[in-house]
Protein backbone atom coordinates (compact mmCIF):
# COMPACT_ATOMS: atom_id res chain seq x y z
CA UNK A 1 0.00 0.00 0.00
CA UNK A 2 2.66 2.55 1.41
CA UNK A 3 4.34 2.00 -2.47
CA UNK A 4 1.29 1.68 -4.09
CA UNK A 5 -0.01 5.35 -2.54
CA UNK A 6 3.42 7.22 -3.59
CA UNK A 7 2.61 6.87 -7.47
CA UNK A 8 0.89 9.64 -7.38
CA UNK A 9 4.04 11.94 -6.65
CA UNK A 10 5.60 12.89 -9.71
CA UNK A 11 9.56 12.73 -10.62
CA UNK A 12 9.89 13.05 -13.76
CA UNK A 13 7.89 13.39 -17.19
CA UNK A 14 7.32 10.27 -19.18
CA UNK A 15 8.61 7.52 -16.53
CA UNK A 16 7.66 3.94 -17.77
CA UNK A 17 6.27 1.80 -14.93
CA UNK A 18 6.78 -2.42 -14.63
CA UNK A 19 4.02 -3.59 -16.45
CA UNK A 20 3.12 -6.45 -13.63
CA UNK A 21 0.60 -6.28 -11.22
CA UNK A 22 3.55 -6.67 -8.68
CA UNK A 23 4.97 -3.24 -6.60
CA UNK A 24 7.62 -3.49 -9.29
CA UNK A 25 5.19 -1.32 -11.56
CA UNK A 26 6.28 1.27 -8.73
CA UNK A 27 9.57 1.45 -9.84
CA UNK A 28 9.67 4.21 -12.11
CA UNK A 29 12.40 5.32 -14.86
CA UNK A 30 12.67 9.35 -14.07
CA UNK A 31 14.87 11.54 -16.12
CA UNK A 32 18.26 12.82 -14.13
CA UNK A 33 19.23 16.46 -13.46
CA UNK A 34 21.93 15.91 -15.99
CA UNK A 35 20.83 13.79 -18.68
CA UNK A 36 19.84 10.30 -18.75
CA UNK A 37 17.57 7.86 -16.35
CA UNK A 38 17.13 6.57 -13.40
CA UNK A 39 15.33 3.64 -11.86
CA UNK A 40 13.92 5.19 -8.63
CA UNK A 41 11.42 2.85 -5.97
CA UNK A 42 9.02 5.79 -5.43
CA UNK A 43 7.79 4.15 -1.45
CA UNK A 44 5.44 6.67 1.27
CA UNK A 45 7.10 5.79 5.06
CA UNK A 46 3.41 6.44 5.94
CA UNK A 47 0.25 7.00 4.74
CA UNK A 48 -1.23 8.04 7.71
CA UNK A 49 -1.83 11.91 7.92
CA UNK A 50 -2.85 14.52 9.91
CA UNK A 51 -3.88 17.55 6.73
CA UNK A 52 -6.78 17.34 4.75
CA UNK A 53 -5.62 18.06 1.34
CA UNK A 54 -9.07 17.40 -0.30
CA UNK A 55 -6.60 16.30 -3.57
CA UNK A 56 -4.86 13.44 -1.71
CA UNK A 57 -5.69 9.76 -1.40
CA UNK A 58 -4.36 9.71 2.30
CA UNK A 59 -5.76 12.78 3.56
CA UNK A 60 -7.12 12.65 7.50
CA UNK A 61 -10.77 11.45 7.73
CA UNK A 62 -10.63 9.06 4.83
CA UNK A 63 -11.72 5.23 5.60
CA UNK A 64 -8.72 3.17 4.62
CA UNK A 65 -5.99 1.58 5.82
CA UNK A 66 -3.25 3.16 7.16
CA UNK A 67 0.21 1.87 7.87
CA UNK A 68 3.81 2.49 8.24
CA UNK A 69 7.36 1.59 7.55
CA UNK A 70 10.20 1.39 10.40
CA UNK A 71 13.53 3.35 8.65
CA UNK A 72 15.29 -0.22 9.48
CA UNK A 73 12.60 -2.18 7.34
CA UNK A 74 12.66 0.41 4.24
CA UNK A 75 16.60 0.61 4.28
CA UNK A 76 16.24 -3.18 3.84
CA UNK A 77 13.51 -3.20 1.79
CA UNK A 78 15.47 -0.62 -0.99
CA UNK A 79 18.67 -2.39 -0.58
CA UNK A 80 17.15 -5.43 -1.37
CA UNK A 81 16.34 -4.09 -4.67
CA UNK A 82 18.83 -2.04 -5.42
CA UNK A 83 20.89 -5.53 -5.09
CA UNK A 84 19.01 -7.64 -7.33
CA UNK A 85 19.19 -4.51 -9.86
CA UNK A 86 15.73 -3.39 -9.89
CA UNK A 87 16.61 0.05 -8.59
CA UNK A 88 19.26 2.55 -8.54
CA UNK A 89 17.85 5.47 -6.49
CA UNK A 90 14.96 6.40 -3.85
CA UNK A 91 12.19 8.09 -4.39
CA UNK A 92 10.83 8.96 -0.86
CA UNK A 93 7.86 10.70 0.46
CA UNK A 94 4.88 10.65 3.32
CA UNK A 95 1.93 11.16 4.69
CA UNK A 96 2.71 13.69 7.85
CA UNK A 97 2.20 11.39 11.25
CA UNK A 98 1.85 13.55 14.28
CA UNK A 99 3.62 16.11 13.31
CA UNK A 100 5.88 17.31 10.35
CA UNK A 101 9.51 17.22 12.05
CA UNK A 102 8.74 13.53 13.53
CA UNK A 103 7.66 12.17 10.15
CA UNK A 104 10.72 13.45 8.74
CA UNK A 105 12.88 12.29 11.30
CA UNK A 106 12.15 9.10 10.36
CA UNK A 107 12.14 9.72 7.15
CA UNK A 108 16.25 11.22 7.44
CA UNK A 109 16.72 7.66 9.82
CA UNK A 110 15.98 5.65 6.76
CA UNK A 111 18.75 7.50 4.54
CA UNK A 112 21.37 7.67 6.88
CA UNK A 113 20.73 4.02 7.55
CA UNK A 114 21.48 3.83 3.88
CA UNK A 115 24.03 6.21 3.60
CA UNK A 116 26.01 4.99 6.77
CA UNK A 117 25.11 1.15 7.67
CA UNK A 118 24.99 0.23 4.00
CA UNK A 119 27.09 3.10 2.56
CA UNK A 120 24.90 3.41 -0.77
CA UNK A 121 25.97 6.35 -2.40
CA UNK A 122 23.50 6.69 -5.50
CA UNK A 123 20.49 8.89 -6.29
CA UNK A 124 17.88 9.91 -3.44
CA UNK A 125 15.43 12.41 -3.78
CA UNK A 126 13.20 13.08 -0.71
CA UNK A 127 10.69 14.92 -0.18
CA UNK A 128 10.66 17.92 2.38
CA UNK A 129 7.39 17.68 4.70
CA UNK A 130 5.62 21.13 4.63
CA UNK A 131 6.05 22.57 8.23
CA UNK A 132 9.31 21.01 8.94
CA UNK A 133 11.98 22.23 11.31
CA UNK A 134 14.85 23.89 9.96
CA UNK A 135 17.20 21.28 11.44
CA UNK A 136 15.33 18.65 9.28
CA UNK A 137 15.61 20.88 5.72
CA UNK A 138 19.07 20.78 6.39
CA UNK A 139 19.46 17.33 7.41
CA UNK A 140 17.66 16.51 3.97
CA UNK A 141 20.14 18.69 2.02
CA UNK A 142 22.57 17.13 3.53
CA UNK A 143 21.43 13.16 2.68
CA UNK A 144 20.07 14.09 -0.05
CA UNK A 145 20.82 14.41 -3.92
CA UNK A 146 17.41 16.15 -4.46
CA UNK A 147 14.90 17.52 -2.27
CA UNK A 148 11.73 19.08 -2.98
CA UNK A 149 8.56 20.64 -1.20
CA UNK A 150 5.48 20.73 -2.90
CA UNK A 151 3.66 23.56 -3.31
CA UNK A 152 0.60 22.22 -4.78
CA UNK A 153 -1.50 25.46 -5.39
CA UNK A 154 0.14 29.15 -7.18
CA UNK A 155 -1.61 31.33 -4.60
CA UNK A 156 -2.52 31.29 -0.77
CA UNK A 157 -5.75 32.16 -1.96
CA UNK A 158 -6.12 28.84 -3.82
CA UNK A 159 -4.00 26.87 -1.88
CA UNK A 160 -6.47 26.93 1.65
CA UNK A 161 -8.92 25.69 -1.44
CA UNK A 162 -7.46 22.15 -1.34
CA UNK A 163 -6.46 22.26 2.80
CA UNK A 164 -7.47 24.26 5.98
CA UNK A 165 -4.27 23.26 7.84
CA UNK A 166 -1.28 24.83 5.25
CA UNK A 167 -0.35 27.83 4.92
CA UNK A 168 1.40 28.61 1.87
CA UNK A 169 4.13 31.48 3.19
CA UNK A 170 4.49 30.11 6.37
CA UNK A 171 4.48 26.25 5.77
CA UNK A 172 5.96 25.76 1.95
CA UNK A 173 7.76 28.52 0.64
CA UNK A 174 9.84 29.51 3.75
CA UNK A 175 11.01 25.81 3.68
CA UNK A 176 11.97 26.96 -0.31
CA UNK A 177 13.76 29.68 1.12
CA UNK A 178 15.76 27.26 3.84
CA UNK A 179 16.42 24.87 1.30
CA UNK A 180 17.97 27.44 -1.45
CA UNK A 181 20.14 29.06 1.78
CA UNK A 182 21.51 25.44 2.91
CA UNK A 183 22.72 24.67 -0.49
CA UNK A 184 23.81 27.87 -1.37
CA UNK A 185 26.36 27.65 2.55
CA UNK A 186 27.35 24.22 1.31
CA UNK A 187 28.35 23.25 -2.29
CA UNK A 188 27.82 19.63 -1.24
CA UNK A 189 24.35 19.69 -0.35
CA UNK A 190 21.37 18.49 -2.16
CA UNK A 191 23.42 18.78 -5.60
CA UNK A 192 20.86 17.97 -7.53
CA UNK A 193 18.77 21.36 -6.23
CA UNK A 194 15.02 21.84 -5.47
CA UNK A 195 11.84 21.14 -7.04
CA UNK A 196 8.34 21.51 -6.40
CA UNK A 197 4.96 20.02 -7.41
CA UNK A 198 1.40 21.77 -8.59
CA UNK A 199 -2.04 19.74 -8.50
CA UNK A 200 -3.47 21.30 -11.77
CA UNK A 201 -7.48 21.82 -11.98
CA UNK A 202 -8.24 21.07 -8.19
CA UNK A 203 -8.70 24.57 -6.48
CA UNK A 204 -9.93 26.37 -9.70
CA UNK A 205 -6.22 28.63 -10.58
CA UNK A 206 -5.66 29.37 -14.41
CA UNK A 207 -3.03 28.60 -15.95
CA UNK A 208 -1.85 32.56 -15.68
CA UNK A 209 -1.89 31.91 -12.27
CA UNK A 210 0.82 28.80 -12.37
CA UNK A 211 2.35 30.15 -14.88
CA UNK A 212 3.78 33.05 -12.81
CA UNK A 213 4.15 31.14 -9.78
CA UNK A 214 6.78 28.99 -12.11
CA UNK A 215 8.66 32.06 -12.58
CA UNK A 216 8.75 33.30 -9.13
CA UNK A 217 10.05 29.94 -8.04
CA UNK A 218 12.72 30.13 -10.95
CA UNK A 219 13.50 33.73 -10.04
CA UNK A 220 13.57 33.65 -6.05
CA UNK A 221 14.09 30.24 -4.76
CA UNK A 222 16.28 28.75 -7.22
CA UNK A 223 13.99 26.01 -8.36
CA UNK A 224 15.87 23.33 -10.56
CA UNK A 225 12.40 22.29 -12.50
CA UNK A 226 8.27 22.13 -11.63
CA UNK A 227 6.39 19.02 -11.97
CA UNK A 228 2.57 18.81 -12.28
CA UNK A 229 -0.17 16.13 -11.70
CA UNK A 230 -3.62 16.24 -13.34
CA UNK A 231 -6.01 16.76 -11.01
CA UNK A 232 -8.26 13.19 -10.45
CA UNK A 233 -10.92 13.10 -7.89
CA UNK A 234 -11.05 11.27 -4.97
CA UNK A 235 -14.08 9.04 -4.02
CA UNK A 236 -15.18 10.27 -0.04
CA UNK A 237 -13.85 13.68 -0.44
CA UNK A 238 -14.73 16.97 -0.68
CA UNK A 239 -13.74 17.10 -4.35
CA UNK A 240 -15.54 13.73 -5.19
CA UNK A 241 -17.55 15.24 -7.61
CA UNK A 242 -15.12 18.18 -8.93
CA UNK A 243 -14.20 17.25 -12.97
CA UNK A 244 -11.50 16.01 -13.67
CA UNK A 245 -8.60 18.09 -14.99
CA UNK A 246 -7.53 17.06 -18.60
CA UNK A 247 -4.11 15.35 -19.34
CA UNK A 248 -2.97 17.89 -22.16
CA UNK A 249 -3.26 20.68 -19.17
CA UNK A 250 -0.65 18.98 -18.04
CA UNK A 251 1.08 17.96 -21.08
CA UNK A 252 0.87 21.85 -22.00
CA UNK A 253 1.90 23.37 -18.72
CA UNK A 254 5.10 20.89 -19.20
CA UNK A 255 5.49 23.15 -22.46
CA UNK A 256 5.34 26.41 -21.04
CA UNK A 257 7.87 25.21 -18.56
CA UNK A 258 10.24 24.32 -21.01
CA UNK A 259 9.96 28.10 -22.53
CA UNK A 260 10.83 29.23 -19.24
CA UNK A 261 13.65 27.08 -18.33
CA UNK A 262 15.21 25.12 -21.00
CA UNK A 263 14.63 28.01 -24.06
CA UNK A 264 14.90 30.97 -21.53
CA UNK A 265 11.72 32.58 -22.76
CA UNK A 266 10.48 35.88 -20.41
CA UNK A 267 7.58 36.02 -18.80
CA UNK A 268 5.59 38.03 -20.71
CA UNK A 269 6.53 36.44 -24.16
CA UNK A 270 5.42 32.86 -22.81
CA UNK A 271 2.39 34.70 -21.87
CA UNK A 272 1.26 35.23 -25.28
CA UNK A 273 0.19 32.04 -25.65
CA UNK A 274 -2.35 32.28 -22.85
CA UNK A 275 -6.36 32.53 -24.47
CA UNK A 276 -9.33 33.04 -23.39
CA UNK A 277 -9.89 32.07 -19.00
CA UNK A 278 -6.07 32.51 -19.47
CA UNK A 279 -5.64 28.96 -20.43
CA UNK A 280 -3.24 27.47 -22.58
CA UNK A 281 -4.92 26.04 -25.70
CA UNK A 282 -5.60 22.41 -25.40
CA UNK A 283 -5.58 22.17 -29.25
CA UNK A 284 -2.25 23.64 -30.35
CA UNK A 285 1.17 23.93 -28.35
CA UNK A 286 2.36 27.53 -26.51
CA UNK A 287 4.91 28.11 -28.83
CA UNK A 288 2.88 27.92 -32.09
CA UNK A 289 0.19 30.40 -30.43
CA UNK A 290 3.40 32.43 -29.48
CA UNK A 291 4.87 32.57 -33.02
CA UNK A 292 1.12 33.47 -35.14
CA UNK A 293 1.09 36.48 -32.04
CA UNK A 294 4.60 38.06 -33.30
CA UNK A 295 4.09 37.93 -37.37
CA UNK A 296 6.50 40.72 -37.14
CA UNK A 297 9.48 38.31 -35.90
CA UNK A 298 8.79 35.68 -38.90
CA UNK A 299 9.93 34.52 -41.22
CA UNK A 300 13.44 34.29 -40.03
CA UNK A 301 16.47 33.76 -42.43
CA UNK A 302 17.83 29.89 -41.69
CA UNK A 303 21.48 30.58 -42.64
CA UNK A 304 21.29 34.61 -40.90
CA UNK A 305 19.21 34.15 -37.77
CA UNK A 306 20.89 34.14 -34.24
CA UNK A 307 20.05 31.36 -31.91
CA UNK A 308 17.45 33.52 -30.18
CA UNK A 309 15.72 33.83 -33.47
CA UNK A 310 16.25 30.42 -34.15
CA UNK A 311 14.57 29.35 -30.72
CA UNK A 312 11.17 31.45 -31.75
CA UNK A 313 10.37 29.13 -34.89
CA UNK A 314 7.68 26.58 -33.80
CA UNK A 315 9.33 23.38 -34.49
CA UNK A 316 12.91 24.42 -33.45
CA UNK A 317 14.79 23.38 -30.39
CA UNK A 318 17.65 24.04 -28.18
CA UNK A 319 19.53 20.99 -29.92
CA UNK A 320 17.50 21.87 -33.76
CA UNK A 321 19.04 25.31 -33.68
CA UNK A 322 22.42 24.71 -32.30
CA UNK A 323 23.13 21.61 -34.94
CA UNK A 324 21.74 24.84 -37.74
CA UNK A 325 24.13 27.04 -36.43
CA UNK A 326 26.87 24.03 -37.33
CA UNK A 327 25.74 23.00 -40.35
CA UNK A 328 25.75 26.40 -41.52
CA UNK A 329 29.46 26.97 -41.25
CA UNK A 330 30.15 24.65 -43.82
CA UNK A 331 27.09 24.99 -46.06
CA UNK A 332 24.12 27.25 -46.63
CA UNK A 333 20.65 25.33 -45.90
CA UNK A 334 18.59 25.06 -48.67
CA UNK A 335 16.06 22.29 -47.93
CA UNK A 336 13.40 21.36 -45.67
CA UNK A 337 15.15 17.57 -45.87
CA UNK A 338 17.91 19.44 -44.35
CA UNK A 339 16.13 20.77 -41.57
CA UNK A 340 14.81 17.37 -41.13
CA UNK A 341 17.70 15.49 -40.86
CA UNK A 342 19.01 17.90 -37.90
CA UNK A 343 15.39 17.20 -35.82
CA UNK A 344 13.77 20.35 -37.02
CA UNK A 345 9.67 19.77 -37.37
CA UNK A 346 10.06 21.04 -40.90
CA UNK A 347 6.14 21.21 -40.93
CA UNK A 348 5.43 23.11 -38.28
CA UNK A 349 8.77 25.51 -39.17
CA UNK A 350 7.94 26.16 -42.99
CA UNK A 351 5.66 28.96 -42.77
CA UNK A 352 7.95 30.50 -39.96
CA UNK A 353 11.31 30.37 -41.91
CA UNK A 354 12.76 31.17 -45.33
CA UNK A 355 15.72 30.32 -47.73
CA UNK A 356 16.37 30.25 -50.94
CA UNK A 357 14.86 27.13 -52.74
CA UNK A 358 12.11 27.07 -50.19
CA UNK A 359 8.46 27.42 -52.52
CA UNK A 360 5.06 28.78 -51.23
CA UNK A 361 3.25 25.16 -50.81
CA UNK A 362 6.15 24.33 -48.41
CA UNK A 363 5.67 27.55 -46.32
CA UNK A 364 1.57 26.59 -46.13
CA UNK A 365 2.70 23.65 -44.61
CA UNK A 366 1.98 24.53 -40.77
CA UNK A 367 -1.24 26.04 -41.70
CA UNK A 368 -3.42 22.88 -42.45
CA UNK A 369 -5.27 21.68 -39.59
CA UNK A 370 -2.37 19.06 -38.18
CA UNK A 371 -0.62 21.47 -36.15
CA UNK A 372 1.67 18.97 -34.62
CA UNK A 373 3.96 19.76 -31.04
CA UNK A 374 6.20 22.74 -32.05
CA UNK A 375 8.28 22.24 -29.32
CA UNK A 376 10.28 20.06 -31.57
CA UNK A 377 11.27 16.76 -30.05
CA UNK A 378 12.99 17.96 -27.32
CA UNK A 379 9.85 18.77 -25.46
CA UNK A 380 8.48 16.26 -22.74
CA UNK A 381 5.84 13.18 -24.22
CA UNK A 382 1.83 13.74 -23.21
CA UNK A 383 2.05 11.72 -20.38
CA UNK A 384 -1.76 10.16 -19.71
CA UNK A 385 -2.09 8.94 -15.83
CA UNK A 386 -2.80 5.67 -14.90
CA UNK A 387 -4.92 5.49 -12.52
CA UNK A 388 -8.04 7.15 -10.79
CA UNK A 389 -6.96 8.92 -8.16
CA UNK A 390 -3.41 11.23 -8.20
CA UNK A 391 -1.28 12.36 -5.59
CA UNK A 392 1.07 15.19 -5.68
Amino acid sequence: MLVADARFDACGYGGKRHASSSPLRFITRAALPGGGTVCLFKVLLTNACINDCAYCVNQVGRDRPRSSFRPEDLAALFMELYNKGLAQGLFLSSGVAGNASRTMEQMLNTVEILRHHYEFRGYVHLKVMPGASFDCVAEACRLANRVSVNMEAPTPQHLARLSSKKDLYRDILERMRWVKRVIAGNDRAAPSGQTTQFVVGASGETDRDILHAMEMLYREMDLRRAYFSAFQPVGDSRLEGHPPAPPMREHRLYQTDWLLRVYGFPLQEVELALGQGDSFSLAKEPKLVMARRQPWRFPVDVNRASHDELLRVPGVGPRSAKRIAEARREHSIFSLGQLEKMGVRARLAAPFIRFQGISAEERQLALLPEDGDGLAREAPPLVVPAATTRRP
